[in-house]
Order: structure tokens, then C-alpha cells, then sequence
């Protein structure tokens, strides 16, 4: 009963926020859950952002349709799902990461919604829960899996402290300092081999 829960941007795919704004020239869309710990004090700046800039939905949609997954994340994320289950938990929207995860071969990916106006403007957005990832991960749990989360945020930290195992990949030093009780990958080949490490150690901490 082994599952794998992954952060999606900065571990499967790239940052899209950090995208837009290299593409529209705003410059502040680049803070992202690896700067800003609080959610929704960093949905409601970027709200700001995109109204302040006349950036509609069909704008940011474009410029997601130019991104591919990160280099290797398909085969990885093929390869993992081969051994184990594996769930996607991000703070992302399916208005978003729908041409995304058709390059990454439709994995299953819990995320949330915007709310948009007829025009394209994002007026808001509308979270599935609060705190999802970890809300998921302790309802998985109840389901008796044993869970390995890899993350590279903030709003990673209550998926991989809920998890049995939890692994950063990728994170900035800031929050690898901050949190030095998690081990910190940078590939997937690490990646992989951290995980399956994780559960063994979980196999054999079961044993009588």
C-alpha cells in the first residue's frame, strides 16, 4: 500500500507564474510559494498584478501552451508510476495545468479553480480545501497507505511533514535551511532513489 504524493511546478514542470511574468515583462509574478508563505496573501498580490496589467486568462493560457515538463520528468514520472501510485497535490489550478499534464501522460492531480469573467479577467480563485495537501495526505493515510510526499515550497511543508517520509527536491537554500530535518535531492535519479530508500526503511520498520 505504497503511494507517492509530488508538488507539480518546480518538481514536474516549470514555474508557471515565474513564465508569465518573464513573458508580460512584470517582473513581480516571479515570487512564488518558494519566496512567500503565506497563500493567500500571494494569490491576492498576483490578482492585483494581472487586473493592474490587463492579463486575462487567454494570455496566460498562451503562454503555458509554449511550456513543456521539466527535462526528464516524463520518464520519471512514467517510471515511478510503474512501481507505485502516485497523486500529484499542487496549488495550481486545472484552468492551468491542463495542456501540461496531457504532456505528462494525464497523471491524477488534485488542485483548485479560478473564478474568471466572461472577458478572460481572473477576478479570484476558489481553493478545493485549506491546506489541501496535507488534508490529503492524512486522509490517504486513514486509507492504511504508506505515503513518501516530495515537495519544493512553503506550501509543501504540511504534505511532507503529514507524509511518512518527506523529501525536498529542488528547494531554494532558504527553505532547505529552514527545514534541514528533510533530505534535499536535486534529480530525479537521487529522486527515485530516495524514495524507494524511504520505503524501505518503512517496510522494514514494520516488521515484527
Amino acid at each position: 500500500m505504497e503511494l507517492v504524493t509530488l508538488d507539480l511546478e518546480g518538481v514536474l514542470i516549470p514555474e508557471i507564474w515565474v513564465a508569465l511574468a518573464e513573458q508580460s515583462g512584470v517582473n513581480e509574478l516571479k515570487r512564488t510559494t518558494r519566496d512567500e508563505p503565506d497563500y493567500d496573501r500571494l494569490m491576492r498580490h498576483r490578482l492585483e498584478l494581472l487586473d493592474r496589467h490587463h492579463l486575462r486568462l487567454p494570455h496566460i493560457e498562451a503562454v503555458i501552451g509554449q511550456l513543456a515538463p521539466l527535462p526528464g520528468a516524463r520518464d520519471f514520472l512514467d517510471d515511478l508510476r510503474a512501481r507505485y501510485q502516485v497523486i500529484l497535490l499542487s496549488d495550481t489550478f486545472q484552468e492551468f495545468a491542463r495542456p501540461l499534464m496531457r504532456q505528462l501522460g494525464w497523471p491524477t492531480l488534485f488542485c483548485h479553480n479560478l473564478t474568471v469573467a466572461p472577458d478572460g479577467t481572473i477576478t479570484g480563485y476558489r481553493l478545493r480545501l485549506p491546506d489541501q495537501k496535507r488534508a490529503a495526505v492524512l486522509a490517504f493515510k486513514s486509507l492504511n497507505f504508506r505515503i513518501v510526499a516530495a515537495g519544493d515550497s512553503y506550501n509543501d511543508l504540511t504534505m511532507l511533514t503529514a507524509a511518512d517520509a518527506g523529501i525536498f527536491f529542488r528547494a531554494p537554500p532558504s527553505v532547505v535551511a529552514q527545514f534541514p530535518d528533510f533530505p534535499h535531492v536535486t534529480d530525479y535519479g537521487a529522486l527515485r532513489a530516495e524514495i524507494d530508500a524511504a520505503f524501505s526503511r518503512l517496510a522494514a520498520a514494520e516488521q515484527p
